[in-house]
């Protein structure tokens, strides 16, 4: 099989999942932007948190030029990338019981805000401790995973419970168990993972159904411009001035 055939088919593979996610989700993605133009409106705080590759799609909605300018990143030192060394370190962090309790109570995360919650399998002590322990703050949270992990994994959380356990909404991304939608002949593991490019399509339709909702309630959606068009910067400096107690990437 050639390469070039290969290719094509992982394309047609998160295409498919595209659009099983638009049409099966709909409504919940809807949800979602209501939830944070709610959040928006009351005068909260949005944050958005995953690790490992899951922590990807959450910073693609952080400082994202067309992205709302109030979204931060709740980082989880160890477990944001794979810059840490050994990598699978961060791997190792996921299994730490109180880390994600610890990190919330240092944050400036508060009753009222918002958090977005990216665990592909949902199923690690890190994303269901981070979802038990902001709803206990009272913030409002959405969790994004793959619900057929619940169904054919074992939980690693105390409680045998997962992420879509603990969630105010529950955003299902559809990815199958194992992220690798290709095979072939030759090749001994299943491989071609589609889990970045559906969630970052899942985050960015909130974001935009976020901006939509704001906006139908007269409110003008605090979005950032690109650095690269003129004026971008100066719109982006309004931005971070208006919203400067809701912003925390620009300052410790």
């Amino acid at each position: 099989m050639s390469e070039n055939k290969l290719a094509g088919q992982f394309f047609d593979a998160a295409i498919e999942l595209l659009r099983r996610v638009r049409d099966e989700e709909a409504e919940n993605i809807a949800a979602a932007g209501s939830l944070i133009a709610d959040t928006v409106a009351g005068g909260g705080r949005l944050f958005a948190f995953g690790a490992g590759h899951s922590s990807l799609p959450a910073q693609d909605v952080v400082y994202r030029a067309g992205g709302l300018g109030l979204m931060n990143l709740l980082a989880v030192p160890g477990t944001v990338g794979v810059d840490v060394v050994p990598a699978t370190l961060g791997s190792a962090l996921e299994g730490v019981d109180g880390l994600a309790g610890a990190v919330l109570e240092t944050s400036p995360a508060r009753s009222g805000d918002l958090l977005v919650i990216i665990s592909l399998s949902g199923r690690n002590q890190l994303p269901v401790e981070m979802a038990l322990s902001a709803r206990a703050l009272g913030l409002k949270v959405i969790g994004v995973t793959s619900v057929a992990y619940a169904d054919g994994t074992r939980s690693r959380h105390s409680s045998g419970s997962y992420l879509k356990d603990h969630c105010d909404l529950v955003l299902d991304s559809k990815i199958a168990i194992g992220d690798a939608e290709l095979t072939a002949e030759g090749v001994d593991a299943p491989f071609a993972p589609a889990s970045t490019v559906v969630t970052s399509a899942v985050m960015q339709s909130v974001m935009a159904a976020a901006a939509g909702e704001l906006a139908a309630r007269g409110i003008t959606p605090p979005l950032l411009r690109s650095g690269n068009v003129d004026g971008g910067h100066e719109w982006n400096a309004r931005v971070f001035a208006e919203y400067a107690d809701r912003i925390f990437f620009r300052h410790q």
